[in-house]
């Protein structure tokens, strides 16, 4: 026995505590119960406030018999009441599956099934694509239906309201921490590079490390003004909902984000701090006139996906708002690494800052290690910026796997990392710059898109014999679905049942709006001496079809 295995020296309730999310609620609202939490529209809510409702919905989630491991599932825009489920469902140990509020019915039915949903709160202008998701599911799930005062309304589908529910649970409810802080917290999908979504499961300690991690990273100071641009379902809000606890700030929610409802939550309440995906960036930097208002204080934006074009930059910074970019997955609870800003590079000319801040960057503060691979050897690249390897991370921000996939979760984890399907190189001075998607993955305005689930929609076209889908560059969304379609024997380019159009539509019955192709260019594919397509050979021309 070492000296410091003795008896006196053992993990007791005094001086061990799970690390949980859980833990920063309870801080924030006994000591800032007066502090502003919450805006939407005409509401405004204390910190005291959103604490009791957090606590009556714990409190009455248990009393409908959910508790530890099971799944609360959410559909639902930027809302008060997607924050409160953030906050709440950890309460209990149950696990938040926030859902993507774009997917159409059949793949929500999908996440229903595969993570077993106990209970279901939607919001009432999303009730039509909920109701027929249930009817695909083929069993019942309690729906509980959330009426958001500031929204279009809908159709009640559920069998009592959020409001309701709330009005069921003890206010005086206590908060209960894991007993084991590697339980699951939350559950996200993610297209990945399959037809089905894969179920990324998150830990209590990963989401408090990350949350934590944001402040160090974004230098954000105590009590900032947040305005919800980035959806709530997309990681957990990159784990902004407890960061944004720890400090006590002021959270602003937007339904959907508009260029001149964003103007006047600068101007009115003095927003700090946003996060999205460069299309929010050209929303606000292409605002009308009309749209625009004048706002005091310096923003700071945190963006990822697509790099922004140096003219965005150059739009956006005349205006005031200062762009962090950042670079992650789900897998890895969303940013993960940080272009980390130098101030030597302030005084250089605006297209060369933008080439720096383009690239994705370096490891999060409390991210254990982020590097670029060999993977064959699992060996890091020489930082050289030009010999390219995989991105692989290690640390408490990396999921726990795979939900029932054993295979993927086996194949996603190698030699001690977690490789992301990423290729990139690794400069000089260690700064990670993504070169391509090793997965095919398309990021069209912050959504990730599996092409084989594009392909697979084409394929069920009698038309078509073979299908290639491949990111093509858009100045709106960074980048959007471009499919190359060789015709089956029998059928003509611009022939009716099969043009263009018509493949298209056909597309469009099985896929959400934002995972549709935007163009269909016919042509043999070019394909090696095996048979497998050339999808660089693709991708470089749908880059020309941008020109």
């Amino acid at each position: 026995m070492g000296a410091y295995d003795g008896p006196e020296l053992v993990r007791r309730e005094a001086n061990f505590t799970p690390l949980s999310p859980v833990s920063l609620l309870r801080r924030t609202e006994r000591i800032y119960p007066d502090m502003p939490a919450q805006i939407h529209g005409s509401i405004r809510r204390t910190w005291g406030e959103v604490g009791e409702r957090c606590r009556r919905l714990a409190s009455a989630l248990i009393r409908r018999g959910i508790g530890t491991g099971d799944t609360v599932a959410l559909l639902a825009p930027n809302i008060p009441e997607a924050f409160e489920c953030a906050l709440a469902v950890p309460m209990i140990g149950a696990v938040l599956n926030a859902n993507n509020t774009r997917l159409d019915a059949g793949t929500i039915a999908y996440i229903l099934d595969h993570g077993e949903a106990k209970v279901f709160l939607v919001d009432t202008e999303l009730s039509a694509v909920a109701r027929e998701a249930l009817a695909q599911l083929g069993r019942d799930i309690p729906v509980i239906d959330i009426h958001d005062s500031e929204g279009p309304g809908g159709e009640a589908i559920g069998e009592m309201s959020y409001d309701d529910l709330l009005a069921c649970g003890d206010p005086a409810f206590a908060p209960l921490l894991p007993d084991d802080e590697w339980n699951a917290l939350a559950l996200n999908y993610t297209s990945g590079t399959t037809g089905r979504p894969k179920g990324v499961v998150y830990s209590h300690r990963g989401a408090y490390t990350n949350a934590v991690n944001q402040t160090l990273t974004w230098n954000m100071p105590r009590h900032p003004v947040y305005l919800w641009t980035l959806p709530l379902f997309h990681c957990n809000g990159w784990c902004f909902p407890w960061t944004i606890t720890l400090l006590a700030g002021v959270n602003v929610f937007l339904r959907a984000p508009r260029a001149g409802a964003i103007f006047d939550a600068f101007a009115d309440h003095g927003v700090t701090h946003l996060c999205g995906a460069p299309i929010i960036m050209s929303l606000i930097s292409g605002a009308s006139d009309d749209e625009r208002r004048a706002f005091p204080q310096r923003v700071e934006m945190m963006t990822a996906a697509a790099p922004p074009p140096a003219a965005v930059i150059a739009a956006i910074e005349e205006l005031n708002i200062r762009v962090t970019h950042v670079y992650g997955l789900t897998e890895v609870y969303g940013p993960a690494v940080v272009c980390a800003w130098k101030d030597a590079w302030n005084e250089l000319p605006l297209d060369e800052r933008a080439r720096l801040k383009a690239r994705q960057g370096v490891a999060y503060e409390l991210e254990e290690d982020v590097a670029v691979l060999d993977p064959d050897t699992s060996r890091p690249v020489p930082w050289d910026g030009q010999t390219q390897g995989e991105i692989a991370f290690r640390g408490n921000i990396v999921m726990k796997g795979y939900l029932k996939n054993e295979e993927a979760t086996d194949k996603a984890f190698k030699d001690g990392w977690f490789w992301s399907g990423d290729l990139a190189v690794q400069h000089p001075d260690g700064y990670i710059e993504i070169r391509d998607r090793a997965k095919d993955i398309i990021i069209s305005g912050g959504e990730n898109i599996s092409s084989i689930e594009v392909e697979s929609a084409l394929y069920s076209h009698p038309a078509v014999a073979l299908a290639a889908v491949v990111a093509m560059p858009d100045e709106k969304w960074g980048e959007v679905p471009c499919a190359f379609v060789e015709l089956a024997e029998g059928f003509e380019p611009d022939a009716p049942g099969s043009s263009e159009a018509d493949l298209l539509d056909h597309a469009a019955k099985g896929l959400a709006g934002f995972q549709r192709p935007k163009k269909v260019v016919f042509t043999v594919l070019p394909k090696t001496s095996t048979g497998k397509v050339l999808k660089t050979d693709l991708r470089a021309r749908a880059k020309a079809l941008l020109g």
